[in-house]
């Protein structure tokens, strides 16, 4: 589709977190001017500072929009909004400690947009969250307002798909999707984000667009859960996990490769399917597929705690007072993030088990755990530990140091199988 809508040429970007950021940064390349907005200051500091998690790509664009003042701005005041050709609102939506979703940011970053929207604008929603967001936050307020969707302002949802530390992926590259209020909205927005991206996928709605985002990270939350609990099979029976995983990849069709591990973090799949499953529960809809994957997720890092607790005993230690190390405390490779990672879950249960627990990350200079700052240890010393516990191997980092340890549960299965099990005591071909 080629929209004969001109594309706008100032865009205000809601939220400068990993996805704010980039996306700002994509759309200053591509010639428009930027301003971000965000309700913190430290973050605005560290923007500014250039001391922030991006891809080296992203870090040299980041250089040179801090040298183009008048093209690239970054403010807290929202009043910028009104100033804009597009506004594409791009904050965090998480869950609290109950799996219920914290709509609260999101719902005052669109109140912002609403109330200073004006007749012209292109307004984009990209956070994740649950069908129906777009029309209750930004439609059906924008009409009280008496702006007419699709003629006095267009209103798109398009949500993100940044992958963070990726850069396997640009998003550029990747195919953006994306659902207008109106086929005019679709029009727009699909002219804006053509901008920074080569293939824009449209849907019919909004809702559909909402509701695709929603699929794919249920999708490998569910397949990831199925990966762990395929590991503790392999473990029972002496396998290592990896190995067959490699093996069932080689099938061209009908197989997607997901890996096991400790849990899972970040800000994606352990958040974005409770979205999904919050409004299902209010609608009497039960996905129990999704539910036991969540269960799944959820359970994993106690598991791991579990695992510690057995290796340790096997040797005649008790948790309490072991020296445990924990290898890789972000999320995932190649961040600095630990926005809900399993290996500080893992640290808190050995820690109430009364384990000393240390970490060493070279991405993560300082855990702030339970009030408590924590640094990482400079060198990677295994001997001075009890038990080693490997939950993240980001790359260009030594590991050697871990080939010839003795009590190693390793999460990554680079080693050895996490779950040292005895040998199976019945054939693997069944009883």
């Amino acid at each position: 589709m080629t929209p004969s809508h001109p594309a706008p040429d100032t865009v205000a970007i809601v939220g400068m977190g990993y996805v704010g950021l980039p996306t700002a940064l994509a759309f200053h390349a591509a010639g428009l001017q930027v301003t971000g907005l965000d309700v913190s200051s430290v973050r605005l500091d560290a923007i500014r500072t250039g001391d922030v998690d991006l891809l080296p790509e992203d870090h040299l664009r980041l250089g040179v929009a801090l040298d183009d003042p008048a093209r690239f701005r970054l403010t807290d005041d929202p009043s910028v909004l009104a100033r804009a050709d597009a506004v594409l609102i791009c904050v965090p939506t998480p869950v609290d400690r109950h799996h219920v979703p914290m709509l609260g940011p999101l719902q005052a970053a669109c109140q912002q947009a609403v109330d200073h929207a004006r007749a012209g604008q292109l307004l984009v929603l990209t956070s994740t969250s649950h069908a129906g967001t777009t029309s209750s936050m930004l439609v059906q307020p924008l009409a009280a307002r008496g702006l007419r969707i699709g003629l006095d302002v267009h209103v798109a949802f398009a949500p993100e798909r940044i992958d963070p530390a990726n850069a396997r992926y640009p998003q550029e590259q990747i195919p953006r999707v994306l659902g207008g209020a109106t086929s005019a909205c679709t029009a727009a927005a699909s002219r804006l984000l053509g901008t920074i991206t080569q293939r824009i996928h449209t849907v019919a709605s909004p809702e559909a667009a909402e509701m695709v985002k929603l699929l794919e990270n249920t999708f490998r939350a569910v397949n990831i859960s199925l990966a762990n609990e395929f590991a503790e099979a392999c473990g029972y029976l002496g396998l290592d996990p990896i190995e067959v995983i490699d093996a069932a990849a080689t099938k061209p069709y009908g197989f997607m490769a997901f890996r096991p591990g400790p849990g899972v973090g970040g800000h994606c799949i352990p958040v974005d399917p409770h979205y999904l499953l919050w409004q299902s529960r209010a609608s009497g809809l039960q996905l129990p597929v999704v539910e036991a994957a969540m269960v799944g997720i959820a359970a994993r890092p106690a598991r791991v705690v579990s695992e510690a607790m057995e290796r340790l005993s096997a040797d005649g230690l008790g948790v309490a007072g072991a020296r445990v190390l924990l290898v890789g405390v972000a999320y995932k490779p190649g961040v600095e993030d630990v926005r809900e990672a399993p290996a500080l879950d893992i640290w808190r249960g050995l820690a109430a088990r009364g384990a000393g627990v240390r970490y060493f990350d070279p991405f993560v200079q300082r855990v702030l755990l339970d009030g408590v700052e924590h640094q990482t240890e400079r060198v990677l010393d295994p001997e001075r530990h009890d038990l080693v516990v490997v939950c993240t191997r980001h790359p260009e980092v030594d590991y050697r140091a871990l080939s010839n340890v003795h009590r190693l549960l390793d999460y990554t299965y680079q080693y050895q199988a996490a779950h040292d099990a005895p040998a199976p005591t019945i054939p693997v071909g069944g009883p």
